[in-house]
């Protein structure tokens, strides 16, 4: 069966600042803030959340559908997605846009600042979810603004049970759009900043959410794992020690994956859970988003 992949590809563009923002943002001064960071390294990768979600589930063994919007600059993202065995059937190529970018800088802490250029994902929407019977599961990740609205009413309309993960898009949408994306979703899927942000915006609390018809809601902690809700009970779900701390670049998308490849093979959500912070901390010990090998 099939796990179809809703979400963003892009190029990242990954630096890194060998000190700590903390030490260079002065808060009393950020109404004139004027920065400029020294990053010796820069390297570019291949991203974007739906494309590192189904890097990981193609090394697990998945059928990952990806249903995504590249740039005229984005064959060898295809013929990449291609060699892992993944369609690319749902991928669209907009002629006259460059492929979405994230420009990233990491701090020694771990802290990410990030300028994110939509270009063709601006066009996801497009592309409508398909009406195939094998789709088991799937997920919204964050994507052109439209395509998330769509693509969450398609899969309700189609009965294919699906995780919201807002993410970094949470901010496009009031309390509104976001209360209807969760009536819609089988499961929400956020950190714990983006949990904050979303219950500030529906006026809801992360209990309520899973007291809701909602399977679950699946909190992330980080290195501390994450929080799994389920009708009102929490459960913390500890998080796997990393063999070595390289770039976190990624590694909520290889959370999502495990949760997606525990959910369609059989396992409880606490099980997913736990698979995701397996894979998360493998993913933190290399660089970039998609050049880590998963030992099952």
């Amino acid at each position: 069966m099939s796990v179809l992949v809703c979400g963003s590809l892009a190029f990242d563009t990954i630096t890194t600042f060998p000190g700590r923002f903390s030490e260079q943002i002065l808060p009393e001064q950020v109404h004139i803030l004027n920065v400029s960071f020294l990053v010796p390294t820069l390297r570019r990768e291949f991203g974007g959340c739906a494309g590192n979600i189904a890097y990981s589930l193609a090394q697990l063994g998945g059928e990952p559908l990806v249903m995504a919007a590249l740039g005229n600059d984005g064959q060898g993202y295809l013929e990449r997605i291609r060699g892992w065995g993944a369609s690319t059937e749902y991928v669209r190529v907009i002629e006259d846009s460059y492929t979405a970018q994230a420009i990233i800088i990491t701090d020694t802490d771990n802290n990410q600042i990030t300028a994110f250029h939509p270009g063709a994902m601006q066009h996801a929407h497009l592309t409508a979810v398909p009406k195939r019977k094998d789709i088991e599961l799937a997920i919204i990740a964050p994507d052109g603004r439209d395509a998330m609205l769509q693509h969450a009413t398609q899969l309700s309309e189609a009965g294919i049970p699906f995780i919201f993960d807002p993410g970094q898009g949470l901010p496009m949408f009031n309390g509104e759009e976001l209360k209807d994306f969760i009536a819609k979703a089988t499961w929400v899927a956020v950190n714990d900043y983006e949990a904050k942000m979303l219950c500030d915006r529906t006026g809801l609390t992360i209990e309520s959410l899973s007291k809701s018809h909602l399977k679950g809601v699946v909190v992330t902690l980080g290195a501390d794992g994450c929080e799994v809700w389920e009708q009102g009970r929490r459960t913390h779900v500890p998080g796997e020690k990393a063999e070595q701390i390289v770039d976190p670049t990624g590694c909520g998308d290889a959370f999502r994956s495990g949760l997606l490849s525990g959910l369609v093979s059989g396992m409880s959500l606490n099980e997913s859970a736990a698979w995701g912070n397996r894979l998360g901390a493998r993913k933190i010990a290399s660089r970039g988003g998609q050049n880590y090998a998963i030992k099952k």
